[in-house]
């Protein structure tokens, strides 16, 4: 009995791996991007509402940023001594 093998070709390996758009970051901002568009179009009070969730996630944001600026500058202080 003869068996065969098949090879598959390394860009139809990279293209099976490769994740739905929704799966990634971008996909998510801008999937996100959209739903408070139509939202702020559709239900303009909900979107008004939700204001204080904006805001908290964009401090957060700039928490974050600056604790990995400081990191960043502590370790490249610390790596060139």
């Amino acid at each position: 009995m003869a068996t065969v093998i098949s090879q598959t070709a390394p860009a139809a390996a990279a293209t099976a791996a490769r994740k739905p758009f929704y799966r990634s970051l971008w996909g998510q901002v801008l999937l996100g991007v959209a739903i408070a568009i139509v939202l702020g179009y559709v239900a303009p009070d909900t979107a008004v509402a939700m204001r204080p969730l904006g805001d908290g996630f964009i401090r957060l944001i700039t928490m974050v940023i600056s604790l990995v600026i400081f990191c960043t500058v502590a370790a490249g202080i610390a790596g060139h001594g």
